[in-house]
């Protein structure tokens, strides 16, 4: 079985080439063609000698996912439903933004941590994914960027990679961690480190080595201030609750003011949008540097929630904001196209699915 290039940081890359009796440095010349360049095909990688192509072509892989298609949303949010080689479908999504390109990515096929607001949830849990299927993703998005035409007159670029589409990131860890090294690398994608956030529900055992991979982005899916409305929308919460959670954080010492928690607050009408949840929220999350996101529940057919009406989410925002807490309310993008958050869940290759059974 073919081997797949995406699956391994340079550093791997290199000892792996190594093994097989490869120049170490022809790893960073095909790093540069598949991640600078966009060019998958060995055969196109020029600097390359022929036989050395030959190779690459008869022993490795290069593409781990196809787009199946793409749905735009009225506001200019992409939906990118791709497809892996063993048929599984995931989805990710491209924001654009005033002066940035936001794309949200999975790492999972379905979830196992079923959050009962949550549309992937409702799928269950088919597998992780692969690095290469992770990293791929950012190379299919750049795909549709560049078949795009440019906004007025720029070249759009690819600026953000959000870990919030489909799965628990800290349950797929390892390929996690290796797709940051690739995305990072200068000799790869060479992002930069603070515009890569990776949410997580509450994995406690997974926060620290996630961390340790370099300065990017922790956001926390809190959504509730107390265990047992916690417990219902969030289950992991039973494993590892508000308490051990929020101490976790408080005493973590890679999180500062520097680099806080992004923590992340679905605001569901009779649920948690109360002016005394507002109240608690500042006391629970003290002593902890931190950011909170505030997003209206972006309604879909597997959760019986809906968003506050306007009124509601105002005055929560407001108590927030007396409270001393750094909020923002979240823009809801790409909702008609179910691209959503808490909306992705392959919606339309389920009901293709149901049609042929």
């Amino acid at each position: 079985m073919s081997s797949q290039l995406k699956d391994f940081s340079l550093a791997r890359l290199r000892d792996d080439f190594a093994l097989r009796g490869i120049a170490r440095y022809r790893a960073d010349q095909v790093a540069g063609w598949l991640y600078q360049h966009g060019v998958e095909d060995p055969m196109a990688m020029t600097n390359l000698d022929l036989p050395l192509r030959e190779r690459l072509a008869s022993e490795w892989q290069s593409r781990a996912l196809d787009v199946d298609r793409v749905q735009e949303s009225s506001d200019g949010t992409r939906k990118l439903v791709l497809r892996t080689h063993d048929g599984a479908v995931l989805e990710a999504v491209l924001i654009p933004e005033e002066r940035r390109n936001t794309l949200c990515i999975s790492t999972q096929v379905g979830c196992p941590l079923a959050c009962s607001f949550c549309a992937t949830g409702a799928l269950g849990f088919t597998r992780n994914l692969t690095t290469a299927e992770i990293v791929d993703q950012v190379c299919r998005a750049r795909e549709v960027i560049d078949a795009a035409p440019a906004l007025a007159g720029e070249e759009e670029r690819l600026s953000n990679i959000v870990f919030m589409g489909m799965g628990e990131p800290l349950l797929n860890l390892p390929n996690v961690l290796e797709s940051i090294r690739i995305l990072t690398d200068p000799k790869a994608f060479g992002m930069a480190p603070r515009r890569i956030t990776v949410s997580t529900a509450g994995v406690v055992p997974k926060i620290r080595p996630l961390l340790e991979v370099g300065p990017i982005n922790l956001a926390v899916s809190l959504h509730a201030v107390r265990d047992e409305v916690r417990d219902v929308l969030v289950p992991i919460n039973q494993k590892f609750p508000l308490q051990v959670l929020l101490d976790t954080l408080r005493n973590e010492e890679l999180i500062s003011r520097r680099r806080p928690v992004f923590f992340e607050y679905t605001l569901m009408k009779g649920v948690n949008d109360s002016l005394e949840d507002a109240r608690l929220l500042p006391e629970l999350l003290r002593g902890i540097p931190s950011k909170l996101n505030v997003i209206p529940m972006n309604p879909h057919p597997d959760a019986p929630y809906e968003a506050p009406d306007r009124d509601v989410i105002d005055r929560f925002t407001a108590a927030l904001h007396e409270g001393g807490l750094r909020v923002t309310l979240r823009r809801n993008r790409g909702a008609d196209i179910d691209a959503a958050c808490g909306q992705l869940a392959a919606r339309e290759v389920r009901s293709e699915r149901a049609k042929g059974s």
